[in-house]
């Protein structure tokens, strides 16, 4: 026994020594970051703030400092003023320059109209160099933040164990690609700075330059599955402490992690915004007219081509995450689906919290949970529903909202109601309606306004994939096939309804064929 406990004491030390040693790792690792972004000064002709007169103090009081208001792009020296009751000091000897940090704690607010001493251009010129100096700028900084994560956040976390390999692998993805990408833009647009520091032809760059834009379907795809393994990792105390003072650091802006991994996606969906603003500014006999408009379209398909593959790559992702209790929950159209309208958490009548997924084909309700290795897992919440039998019933605020259930859970025991709406299956006699709750009135309208979009999509598909069919009659256009499952067939018709009318002749579901949740039914209708 006496062994034993010595045991446990030792192991118990060691893990302490070893908690001790990471974070004096850390702590020093911060200092250093410290010390290389100490350039930071404020203006020697700043404004001081004089100190009121004290009962109690007679002597000499040093001056609070205020916070600078606007930074320059140049370094810039510090003087401390004193002021006192009895006479001026004289002022300090200025003190040496010192290095500018490489990580400025406020962006530049510098325009193309700064760097120019006097030009002769007219308002509408000068409005398309600072939209041509803007896109310039926005490439330098964008640069900037990329090489700052890899240098503050993938490299320490990396060399101190803090994060395997692979994790950082999934998270970062291939974010360190899109350095040289942008890079080779901002040498382009550079070229193309004159004498007098405007550019004349942007278009034919712009063009030739877009199409390296498509290695952003890589690296966005791969944002869904990073966004979850870094919630995950947060749980864990060394990357949450980690993470943590990186925030708080003066490099940071103020900004987390993921705020830096979501920069290149936001500077994707600047660059039509941007085109179209110089294409404003572009007189019509300008050279760039004939670029302009082709480069637009090309930016703008690129756009929609990597916002259709990450809605690809989410909807297989939560896809994965749904975890059925039944086998009848596994309905065809939500492996169908092709993205996700939307997702996010409702209560439902019993006050209980639901995280729903509206599919391209179906409705979800579901529970969260976790998995042993703690990831997040979506258990399936009573039967899904097709889009295309949906029923939507907006419920208005204040309305009496029935069971006694869905009063207490929801308004402590009143009448009234909010931010509420209900769902219901068509042809389900035995189905019970699913009635859900938002966070507030936009969250709502959101959902209702998703779902009529979903439902009346969903229809037409439905529609169009009847029309296509196959006509069973020899006469075209007077019958036609319609497939459906069999869970399907049942809600639309009615678990009562189990005749299918086949050349006059009455055939009940068991005498076509054995009845599975996974076959299809043909049914006849009439033009």
């Amino acid at each position: 026994m006496t062994s034993n406990r010595m045991k446990r004491k030792k192991k118990r030390r060691r893990k302490s020594l070893g908690d001790f040693i990471f974070m004096l790792i850390i702590y020093v690792f911060f200092k250093l970051l410290k010390l290389s972004s100490c350039g930071f000064q404020e203006p020697s002709n700043k404004r001081v703030k004089p100190v009121g007169k004290s009962n109690s103090l007679t002597g000499v009081l040093p001056q609070m400092k205020t916070p600078a208001l606007k930074r320059l792009s140049q370094s810039i020296s510090r003087s401390i003023s004193f002021r006192t009751d009895a006479r001026p000091l004289p002022p300090a000897l200025p003190r040496s320059r010192q290095k500018p940090s490489s990580f400025p704690r406020r962006r530049n607010s510098q325009c193309w109209s700064d760097t120019v001493e006097s030009h002769d251009l007219t308002a509408k010129e000068i409005k398309r160099q600072e939209v041509i100096y803007e896109l310039t700028q926005g490439e330098r900084q964008l640069i900037e933040d990329l090489s700052l994560v890899k240098k503050v956040y993938y490299d320490p976390m990396l060399k101190l164990d803090i994060m395997s390999e692979s994790e950082l692998g999934q998270i970062f993805g291939t974010l360190e690609s899109l350095i040289p990408l942008h890079t080779d833009l901002l040498s382009r647009l550079e070229r193309l700075r004159g004498s007098e520091k405007t550019v004349g032809e942007v278009g034919p760059t712009l063009l030739n330059w877009f199409p390296c834009l498509e290695a952003y379907v890589t690296y966005c795809c791969n944002q869904v599955g990073a966004k979850a393994l870094l919630d995950q990792k947060k749980n864990e105390k060394r990357v949450e402490h980690f993470l943590r003072l990186c925030q708080e650091s003066s490099f940071s802006r103020k900004l987390d992690l993921w705020n830096f991994l979501d920069l290149p996606r936001s500077r994707l969906v600047k660059y039509p915004l941007l085109l179209k603003e110089i294409q404003k500014c572009t007189p019509p006999e300008h050279p760039d007219e004939d670029y302009l408009p082709d480069a637009l379209e090309l930016i703008q398909n690129i756009v929609a081509e990597v916002n259709k593959k990450t809605g690809e790559a989410e909807c297989q992702f939560y896809r994965r995450g749904l975890h059925y209790l039944e086998d009848s929950q596994r309905l065809p159209e939500i492996q169908q689906s092709r993205f996700i309208y939307c997702h996010g958490e409702l209560k439902n009548n019993k006050g209980q919290r639901l995280h729903v997924f509206l599919f391209e084909l179906a409705l979800v309700l579901t529970k969260p949970g976790e998995e042993k290795d703690g990831g997040h897992v979506f258990n399936v919440y009573r039967q899904p529903l097709p889009n295309a039998l949906i029923n939507l019933e907006e419920i208005p605020d204040g309305e009496a909202a029935g069971g006694g259930t869905f009063r207490g859970a929801f308004t402590g025991g009143n009448d009234k109601v909010k931010n509420c709406f209900r769902v219901s299956s068509r042809g389900r006699s035995k189905f019970n309606p699913y009635i859900l709750q938002a966070n507030d009135s936009f969250c709502k309208q959101q959902w209702i306004t998703c779902l009529r979009q979903a439902i009346v999509q969903s229809r037409d598909r439905t529609a169009q994939t009847s029309q296509s069919q196959l006509s069973l009659h020899p006469e075209s256009g007077l019958y036609l096939i319609r497939t459906h499952t069999v869970d399907s067939f049942l809600a639309f018709f009615g678990r009562n309804t189990l005749n299918v009318k086949c050349k006059k002749k009455k055939k009940t579901l068991t005498d076509i064929f054995p009845i599975s949740s996974q076959m299809h039914v043909y049914t006849l209708c009439k033009l």
